[in-house]
């Protein structure tokens, strides 16, 4: 009975890998065969026999057995006690084919989230990179993608970004980010549900992940406010946002297709501001009370750059001194793509 059982599960793992998995049979077959000739070239090996480049090797399986001979130039020459060592090859490429099946449905599922939110646990740490429990399957957060401000620990529960899903040298991997501002964008689709309604729309964003964003919102829909759809009613939804970024400040602010408007509800939170565009340099000129400087410009420079890069233009302070004289130029900006 004990001779038979290799060969039973042999037909029975063939039989299901081919009907359950979609796998085709001759596939398998041909995988198997490979797999017996080089665990025979490594069984000769060991006993001192070594075959050169230009010897041909073949293998023959019996698929309603399991059977395998060794064939070498055209000659039978499997060793006594072979068919141990085939079986327990044969059994290792069924189960790596069923792997590999699985692998590729749930990558198949997969696909169809690229650049949606997904749920995973914190699994371990490849030096600053992070692998995630998805489930049924791992994912990979990249230093590049990971809030920097941000303190992971084994065990916790976060919600990501599906950046992508890459091909490496050992299949398919997802990728995970938490730093895209995309994954903004996705938070608030899921705390808004006037985004998910396309009634407002997210038209700008400009982000420094971990400490501060800023989105620029938009609604055609009459009697919608963007804004405060964002910022939910005592601010809760925007709160949500924020503490799903581990305390990320978002500044939400209205879309206006003037951008000297635009420019000056970036700036926010200063006030009183006087802008000019010049629109073929894409430059702006911004004129601000002295005591709005250190708001519009921010701390070490973070909100007029994030106001610049949601506009797309350079912008210029000039601070304008309470006592009347000349302006003075307090700070310039480069917008950074």
């Amino acid at each position: 009975m004990s001779n038979n059982q290799p060969r039973t599960e042999f037909s029975q793992a063939l039989k299901a890998i081919v009907q359950e998995r979609g796998l085709d049979a001759n596939t398998i077959i041909d995988a198997i065969k490979q797999a017996i000739i080089a665990a025979f070239r490594r069984d000769q090996k060991e006993v001192g026999i070594e075959y050169g480049e230009e010897v041909a090797f073949d293998a023959e399986i019996n698929s309603l057995d399991g059977g395998a001979k060794v064939i070498v130039d055209g000659k039978d020459v499997t060793p006594p006690g072979f068919g141990r060592i085939a079986a327990q090859t044969a059994k290792q490429v069924i189960h790596q084919k069923i792997r590999e099946a699985e692998r590729g449905v749930i990558m198949d599922e997969f696909s169809g989230k690229i650049g949606n939110l997904v749920s995973g646990i914190v699994l371990r740490f490849d030096g600053p990179n992070v692998r995630v429990d998805m489930g049924r399957t791992e994912g990979f957060m990249p230093q590049e993608e990971r809030i920097p401000t941000e303190r992971l620990s084994q065990g916790q529960r976060l919600t990501f970004l599906l950046k992508d899903i890459r091909e490496t040298i050992k299949g398919k991997e997802l990728i995970l980010s938490r730093a895209d501002p995309a994954f903004v964008v996705k938070l608030f689709a899921r705390e808004v549900p006037e985004i998910g309604a396309n009634s407002v729309q997210i038209k700008l964003i400009s982000r420094e992940a971990g400490v501060r964003t800023k989105i620029a919102v938009y609604s055609e829909s009459s009697g919608v406010d963007p804004v405060g759809s964002c910022v939910g009613q005592k601010g809760v939804r925007v709160q949500a946002v924020t503490n799903e970024l581990g305390g990320e400040r978002v500044d939400v602010i209205s879309y206006n297709e003037d951008f000297e408007e635009l420019i000056k509800l970036a700036l926010a939170p200063a006030s009183d501001l006087v802008v000019k565009i010049n629109k073929k340099e894409l430059t702006a000129e911004v004129t601000a009370p002295e005591d709005q400087l250190s708001l519009a410009i921010g701390k070490d420079g973070q909100n007029v750059r994030l106001a610049s890069k949601l506009a797309g233009y350079k912008i210029e302070i000039i601070g304008l001194p309470a006592q009347a004289g000349a302006p003075v130029v307090e700070d310039t900006v480069q917008e950074k793509s």
